[in-house]
């Protein structure tokens, strides 16, 4: 991890992010919590993000262990009911209040997007010409989208000079101050078990396969459900590995017992257990209907998974259809038993190729490059 000794003194960064409080310590969603501690650069960060402290913890919260990194906590809102939504709007004034005051300390501020809190910051950009801001946008940024996050799409294409947009992947004819950017889930002891893994990874007599991610349709699990009488009767197929929670997992565990020896559900993994189904996986199946760019790709690939995976967003930008990957297009079912068996055929030679080309690719996802992209690109 490169060491910058503290290049800038203060990062401000304003979130959704789920947080919880158990007596003086803190919990927040995982892949954020490594992602701002991994940071060197900064000599303090103060994170602003919403208090779940009533749903208490699960396995998807982290103990934040640096004490140069303070939590803000800001009441929580949303929800499907119309009264919900309404209750976002009473907030606003109390979350402008909260942002403002931390902004007037802080020359830094990285904006997480999309959120209602990015949607204030946006708008009070245009009033603070001195500070610097970066607003990382999670999502699709050229597909479909609901209309809460075409609005942020289209006010961040018109954000002032001193804001940074990074997205997924790169576009043409965007301004100067968006970015292609990837995001980081790698680190150093990663990268080290990685290598160690591909060497030894082949294509074996029987193949596994995985799904890592949210149970529910837009993720595209349930077309891979549907493939499953197809996919089973494949001569050279082992197991296929679902990782992750959700509305339909149940449903789909019930629509799964005729394939019980076959297919395992392991609900939500700490990453370290998701990384142990990575390794005895060779292919990582995501039909999704929308992403930015899912880190579990950059994840599988590290550790020798193939991915098989929707052409959309900027995916295409990393995965080519048969050299190191597999391209699901259109998104039907058909297309996806498809692709999967065209996989299955792989000869072990291309296999092997295919994983040690996503090995030194997986680089782009590493915290150092992170890291070194931040100081050279975003607030240098």
């Amino acid at each position: 991890m490169p060491k910058y000794l503290s290049t800038y003194n203060k990062l401000l960064v304003i979130s959704d992010t789920s947080m919880c409080q158990v007596g003086n310590d803190f919990y927040a969603f995982g892949p954020v919590v490594k992602e701002l501690e991994e940071l060197s650069c900064f000599k303090s960060i103060v994170w602003i993000g919403f208090d779940k402290s009533r749903d208490g913890l699960n396995k998807s919260l982290v103990k934040l262990t640096q004490e140069h990194i303070k939590i803000i906590l800001l009441p929580s809102s949303g929800g499907k009911k119309w009264w919900s939504k309404l209750g976002i709007l009473l907030l606003y004034p109390l979350y402008i209040f909260i942002i403002i005051k931390e902004v007037l300390k802080s020359k830094y501020i990285h904006i997480r997007a999309p959120s209602n809190p990015a949607v204030i910051t946006i708008l009070l950009s245009r009033f603070f010409p001195s500070k610097k801001f970066w607003f990382k946008y999670a999502g699709d940024w050229v597909g479909e989208a609901s209309k809460f996050y075409k609005i942020q799409r289209q006010l961040l294409k018109k954000t002032s000079r001193n804001s940074k947009i990074t997205v997924n992947g790169n576009w043409e004819n965007q301004p100067k101050n968006i970015i292609g950017f990837e995001n980081p889930c790698l680190d150093e002891t990663d990268r080290a078990t990685g290598k160690r893994i591909w060497k030894d990874k082949q294509l074996s007599a029987k193949i596994n396969y995985c799904f890592v991610g949210g149970m529910n349709t837009n993720k595209g699990v349930d077309k891979i459900i549907e493939s499953l009488a197809e996919i089973t009767q494949l001569d050279n197929f082992g197991v296929f590995h679902f990782v992750g929670g959700g509305e339909l997992l149940e449903d789909l565990k019930k629509r799964s017992t005729t394939f019980s020896n076959k297919v395992v559900f392991h609900g939500f993994l700490a990453k370290q257990d998701i990384y142990k189904i990575y390794e005895k996986s060779h292919f990582i199946v995501l039909p999704s209907k929308s992403e930015g760019f899912p880190k579990v790709i950059g994840e599988a690939m590290n550790y020798g998974c193939v991915p098989i995976v929707s052409d959309i967003s900027c995916i295409s930008q990393y995965v080519r259809h048969e050299k190191n990957g597999f391209l699901i297009s259109p998104l039907t079912t058909q297309e996806l038993y498809k692709n999967i068996k065209k996989a299955s055929t792989l000869p072990k030679n291309l296999y092997s190729e295919m994983i040690l080309n996503n090995y030194m690719l997986a680089e782009r996802f590493t915290y150092n490059y992170y890291e070194e992209r931040i100081v050279r690109n975003i607030f240098n």
